[in-house]
């Protein structure tokens, strides 16, 4: 992991520990590597913490809608809400991150995206 990282293997032990701290203060939270970096994510599913909080932030904070949106237990979203609310800083980068691309900079992340274009069925 340090090396994958570029850390310092005391580096890596600091940032391990602090996820094991972190997992045992929020149920259903686990950390993974991803192409921004370890994110925290809900556990048993794909989507990070930042994500969950996009869905929230579209569904005017109403956590039983983004659970049934989500097919999930209230709990897992209150979760994603609860680490977000402890670690604002961690969650508004992924979120001013994930803002900033364009359509250029994801061909260029993902060279296989296709862009396309929906149109809107007439009533």
């Amino acid at each position: 992991m340090a090396t994958r990282h570029g850390w310092t293997a005391s580096d890596a032990s600091a940032r391990l520990v602090e996820e094991g701290l972190r997992r045992a203060e929020f149920a259903f939270i686990d950390f993974r590597d991803s192409a921004a970096g370890r994110q925290a994510y809900v556990q048993g599913t794909t989507l990070a913490v930042w994500e969950v909080m996009l869905l929230v932030r579209s569904y005017k904070e109403n956590v039983a809608a983004v659970a049934r949106y989500l097919n999930w237990p209230e709990a897992k979203v209150q979760a994603a809400i609860n680490y977000a609310k402890t670690f604002p800083g961690e969650i508004k980068m992924a979120l001013t991150e994930n803002a900033s691309v364009d359509f250029e900079e994801l061909k260029r992340m993902l060279p296989q995206a296709a862009r396309f274009l929906s149109h809107r069925a007439k009533r």
